[in-house]
């Protein structure tokens, strides 16, 4: 199984927590979407960030994302995102990670393209899987 691990921070202000992240650690903004970009969006949630990739340190990529909800303190706001090529290879990660756990969203094509579903493992681990 080959697959490419990156955190995921939920945050309160994904925006301002990626320009100090990059100031920081002498990155940049590689992508931004928005709530907004989805159909059936609320006007109130049309500028909230959905997903940003923000690249540090000579290539690593963070992902971070405006959170629907109050933000956990003491750094428990970051979920682990496996990112496949493979659509089989996802499907088997997922449902492993799923045993004895929570499945949050099921793993399935999403508006974007990709496909994406997200676990709480039985050791409470948050993470997203993906097939680009």
């Amino acid at each position: 199984m080959k697959a490419q691990l990156n955190a995921y921070i939920h945050s309160e202000d994904a925006r301002a927590q990626a320009g100090f992240y990059a100031d920081a650690l002498d990155g940049k903004i590689v992508s931004v979407m928005t709530l907004g970009q989805l159909p059936g969006t609320p006007a109130d949630m049309q500028d909230k960030v959905m997903h940003l990739a923000l690249e540090v340190a000579g290539g690593n990529v963070l992902f971070l994302a405006d959170a629907n909800v109050a933000v956990p303190s003491g750094g428990r706001a970051v979920t682990l995102a496996l990112s496949f090529s493979g659509e089989d290879e996802a499907r088997e990660a997922f449902g492993n990670l799923a045993d004895g756990g929570t499945v949050k969203f099921p793993f399935e094509l999403q508006p974007w393209g990709g496909h994406h579903g997200e676990v709480v493992d039985k050791y409470g681990i948050h993470w997203q899987i993906v097939k680009q």
